[in-house]
């Protein structure tokens, strides 16, 4: 029998994949559109890769809560929700890469007089995040059971903003903890499924990150090393 832990997991997990059906929809929009689409908190615009990974993560753990319950397992929900509340309070990093949650009665009607006078078209997607998403709710109502969102959404309010990721060529090369940072990177986006030449620019488009033709040498370098690390070898 489910526990009110299970439960609330359970209705958060829905929450979160309707969210995701709408993103994978909004993935369409052209950035004027997606913007007014709904009322989102800040946000880098997700990419459509890392929605559907999100989606495949949020059904798997809804699996697991599922079998759980069917063992009778009651403290593998309540669990999760300490495991959450922790890693906002004690463990987490500030960051701005997360997918907001889209609500079906919050959607907007574009092209009807919006603010600017223009009228919105969709048109092809436009990518923007490119590391893994933290699920935050982002809005102002039913936050999750332990009060994670709230405290995410005040470290977001309370921390600068990071800089956009572009990076100027510096002749003297990457610095030693940049290349590491970028085969690190290479070897989670490889284990993520990601193919051998998509690396180098996802790379790039990440925060704090080397130019572009540095990382293109870091994983030319680094190859064998990266697939030990992905676990290819």
């Amino acid at each position: 029998m489910a526990t009110p832990a299970d439960q609330r997991l359970l209705e958060l997990l829905e929450k979160w994949l309707t969210s995701l059906d709408l993103h994978a929809k909004y993935c369409s929009l052209d950035d004027g559109s997606y913007a007014k689409i709904q009322p989102w908190p800040e946000h880098q615009r997700p990419s459509r890769w890392i929605i559907d990974l999100a989606k495949q993560k949020a059904l798997s753990l809804q699996g697991q809560i599922q079998a759980r319950i069917k063992m009778g397992d009651g403290k593998f929900s309540e669990s999760l929700e300490l495991m959450a509340f922790l890693s906002n309070l004690v463990g987490s990093e500030h960051i701005e890469r997360f997918i907001p949650l889209a609500e079906p009665d919050k959607e907007r009607v574009l092209g009807r007089g919006p603010p600017d006078g223009r009228a919105e078209a969709p048109a092809e997607a436009a990518t923007g995040t490119r590391e893994m998403p933290k699920f935050i709710g982002g809005t102002a109502h039913a936050p999750p059971p332990v009060g994670t969102s709230a405290v995410a959404r005040a470290e977001r309010k309370a921390q600068p903003k990071p800089a956009a990721p572009a990076q100027a060529y510096n002749r003297n090369g990457p610095s030693d903890e940049a290349r590491e940072q970028v085969i690190a990177d290479a070897a989670r986006l490889v284990q993520w499924g990601r193919k051998w030449y998509e690396l180098a620019e996802l790379i790039a488009s990440m925060a704090d990150r080397p130019h572009l033709t540095d990382i293109r040498r870091i994983l030319k370098d680094n190859k064998a090393v990266i697939d030990e690390k992905a676990g290819r070898t």
